[in-house]
């Protein structure tokens, strides 16, 4: 089996961040969301991955690499516009062949994975399963109809009436059979040649598609909310490790994480929290549910249920709750004051802020 990993999309939900990064790696717990999706992929035994690209190709290459470094061979293939999901696997053809693939939103996180689901799929080996999970209001979502057997009677893309609670949840298992299917459909309303109308096309002409429920953490990273609960959800996984320097005068209280490199001087640090390497933390109280990025200053400053990028500086704000500070973004205070600040901020940003 393969896998092919979108991550063309250009993210206008988490602007301005996106303007500056691709949405893919934004970090959650510190690390890119791809590197998180993409160790999930090596969890199921997959080592071939096509990373589907945009004009971000060179910023997503840079951190990824050959793949090697996580224990896989990528293969960036450009898609020149965005012109939908199916689309991404009709570019991918020479680089897929005639093998399985497992096909995964770059943006969508499931730290428990689904290797169990992949191996239902490798098991039964239908002509394509589709990963669905319950939600609320299904009318954001690809909704797929389920039989009792497990069989899908129908697919519908953001239905205004859904008679299905049952959300795609951006993770796909597809045979080569779904190559006929792509080359047999025709772009949408909106331009696009939707994944939807395959799998629609398939299930039409007496395929099996089969659904497999998904009852773990899910979370599409499009908005600042999302990376924000998200990073809750993973720092709540975190085992606590002190590889910097914390001196005699701080206080770590529960899981923390304190990278190579990393100073906590006369600070109090409340986990689930991690201080990436390089960091300074001097005089403030961090955490809980905090990622500090890589080479950040923090001086004089409570930060809680927050996420800070690489190079960011923080001082002398003594309340900053659900924020997220981009990477080399400075944030200092101006006149006295005692509300919380909640503040989302772009790379390369100077704030202040009431202290």
């Amino acid at each position: 089996m393969k896998a092919l990993v979108l991550s063309g999309g250009s993210g206008t939900r988490m602007r301005p961040f996106t303007y500056s990064m691709p949405k893919q790696l934004m970090p959650i717990a510190n690390r890119p969301v791809l590197e998180h999706v993409l160790e999930n992929i090596r969890e199921l035994g997959v080592s071939e991955v096509g990373v589907v690209v945009g004009d971000r190709e060179p910023e997503i290459a840079a951190v990824l690499g050959d793949g090697s470094r996580l224990g896989l061979e990528l293969t960036y293939i450009r898609q020149e516009q965005p012109l939908g999901l199916a689309h991404c696997v009709k570019i991918a053809r020479d680089f897929l062949g005639e093998d399985d693939f497992v096909m995964y939103l770059g943006d969508n996180m499931l730290p428990t994975g689904v290797r169990e689901i992949a191996e239902e799929f490798a098991a039964r080996r239908p002509t394509a399963q589709v990963v669905v999970q319950r939600v609320a209001d299904p009318r954001a979502f690809g909704v797929a109809e389920v039989a009792p057997d497990g069989r899908v009677t129908r697919l519908v893309e953001k239905p205004e009436r859904p008679n299905s609670d049952l959300a795609l949840t951006g993770v796909y298992f597809f045979t080569a059979a779904v190559h006929q299917a792509i080359d047999r459909i025709t772009p949408s309303a909106r331009g696009e040649l939707e994944i939807t109308d395959a799998l629609q096309w398939l299930v039409s002409y007496g395929a099996t598609v089969l659904a497999r429920e998904y009852t773990g953490y899910w979370k599409d990273t499009g908005r600042v909310e999302d990376v924000l609960d998200c990073n809750r959800e993973l720092l709540a996984r975190v085992e606590g490790a002190v590889a910097g320097l914390v001196d005699a005068d701080s206080d770590l209280t529960g899981a923390v994480v304190v990278e190579p490199g990393a100073r906590v001087v006369r600070s109090r640090i409340v986990g689930p929290a991690i201080v990436g390497a390089g960091s300074r933390v001097v005089d403030s109280r961090v955490g809980p549910y905090t990622s500090i990025g890589r080479d950040c200053r923090l001086l004089d400053t409570a930060v809680e249920d927050s996420i800070v990028l690489d190079g960011a500086s923080v001082s002398r704000v003594p309340a900053l709750r659900g924020s997220l500070i981009g990477r080399s973004a400075a944030v200092t205070s101006a006149d006295a004051g005692s509300a919380h600040n909640r503040l989302v901020v772009g790379d390369h940003t100077q704030v202040e802020v009431a202290a």
